[in-house]
């Protein structure tokens, strides 16, 4: 079997002693580095293992024929673009569980109209991870509010909505909230 473990790895941006130690129950970078490699047999229960370290589904780590693969051309950087040093490809976006979206139908802050925003759902114990950052609060009667989480006080949060002008609204801590991790922007 070809796997792609080196292509996702390195697409993800991870070491081989991170790959490692996410792992569950951890092993050696050395493993992970023979996993890659095929000097080491990839059974089924390596390939699940590696896929949940590298937060992907283990069909991302087979090199299926059928499946077209997005080759990285270029990289951009502070002093201009240039070619990659090895090769390279993309993964397209896959939601995890529990994820939720807004699609934005008219540009408001930094979100122009298109935008797919993905968020991650977090439980009230939680909020504070998402403090300073863009979230999705539920309202009564099917209503939402977004806007950037800008305190946390027992009992309640403080939202700043997107938008020149906006004021800050202080909501009582709802059941849940879902922060913007993902941005998915057609050109």
């Amino acid at each position: 079997m070809i796997t792609r473990i080196r292509e996702v790895r390195r697409a993800r941006g991870m070491t081989l002693q991170d790959v490692a130690t996410r792992c569950d129950p951890p092993t050696t970078p050395q493993t992970v580095g023979r996993l890659e490699t095929g000097t080491r047999t990839v059974s089924v229960g390596w390939l699940n293992r590696i896929a949940r370290a590298l937060g992907v589904d283990a069909a991302d780590l087979v090199d299926l024929p059928e499946r077209e693969d997005v080759p990285v051309a270029a990289l951009l950087g502070a002093s201009g673009v240039h070619a990659p040093r090895r090769e390279g490809v993309l993964l397209p976006p896959r939601p995890e569980p529990g994820q939720v979206a807004i699609r934005v139908e008219a540009g408001i802050g930094d979100y122009r109209s298109g935008d797919e925003i993905w968020l991650d759902r977090l439980g009230p114990d939680d909020f504070a991870r998402a403090l300073n950052r863009d979230i999705l609060v539920p309202r009564p009667a099917g209503r939402f509010l977004f806007g950037r989480l800008i305190g946390r006080d027992p009992g309640k949060i403080h939202l700043l909505p997107l938008g020149a002008g906006a004021r800050q609204t202080v909501l009582a801590d709802p059941p849940w909230a879902a922060v913007a991790v993902k941005l998915i922007r057609s050109l």
